[in-house]
């Protein structure tokens, strides 16, 4: 499926169930093995005057990476801002994740968004309308936030939903975010609404998403949310606690 078909037929399911929130988005497993280190790596120290929680960038890839950024051990969770597995992922794993991982300068974590529906266009554009500090806190709080959003959608109808679905691509975007209550969430978090307006319109954006959830199917076979890739090695969707072992075996400990 080239990137412009992938797009259309991604915004135009915003008619499609409530269901359609949780699709491929769960417990799935990877055959890849994951990185094994007989020796543990030593903590990093971060610069003078810096801790690596602090230190975000984002990457040539599109991603958004927290930590040490020649860190020997990397982490890249592909998520969905609509999945409510992510969701949960991050309730029980990012304290820990930052505190006892990241901080060490040990393990990188780097944030890439996945498409699985309309929904996560306006959200992944919205989350990245301020400050690249702000992405990953905000991630944090959307993912909290989250069943507001399918509260939201499931009260306004399905005559409203099919209306929505009916748009040009450039109405719906805005419209999803409206009718989500996306665009009161971050304007509650510092995103004015004409800073939101204007992050909305980002077509070029937009199509940067789509294209980048193509290029992480294609080059790590991505299916669904979470997903995670450890040391390069795609080692599949799991809980924190398994994944905390997942680190600890690659030299984390």
């Amino acid at each position: 499926m080239n990137r412009f078909h992938f797009r259309r037929i991604a915004l135009c399911l915003i008619a499609a169930p409530l269901a359609l929130g949780l699709a491929a988005c769960g417990e799935k497993k990877n055959d890849e093995a994951a990185p094994i280190s007989s020796e543990p790596v030593a903590p990093i120290a971060a610069p003078a005057g810096k801790s690596w929680t602090e230190m975000v960038e984002k990457t040539s890839e599109g991603g958004y990476r927290l930590g040490n950024p020649e860190a020997p051990i990397k982490l890249i969770e592909f998520a969905a801002l609509s999945c409510s597995h992510c969701a949960e992922f991050a309730k029980e794993s990012f304290a820990d994740l930052r505190d006892s991982y990241i901080a060490s300068g040990r393990v990188s974590y780097e944030l890439r968004y996945f498409m699985l529906n309309p929904y996560d266009v306006p959200a992944s554009l919205l989350t990245t309308c301020g400050s690249t500090e702000a992405v990953i806190p905000l991630s944090e709080q959307f993912w909290a936030w989250q069943p507001n959003m399918f509260q939201n959608v499931q009260a306004l109808g399905e005559d409203k939903l099919k209306a929505i679905g009916a748009m040009s691509p450039p109405q719906q975007i805005p419209a999803v975010a409206q009718a989500a209550g996306m665009t009161e969430f971050f304007a509650s978090r510092g995103i004015s609404r004409d800073q939101a307006n204007a992050c909305l319109a980002d077509s070029a954006k937009a199509k940067a998403l789509a294209d980048q959830t193509e290029a992480a199917t294609k080059q790590f076979n991505i299916t669904g949310t979470p997903t995670f890739v450890l040391n390069g090695s795609n080692v599949g969707s799991m809980r924190w606690e398994e994944l905390k072992t997942r680190l600890q075996q690659a030299g984390a400990r």
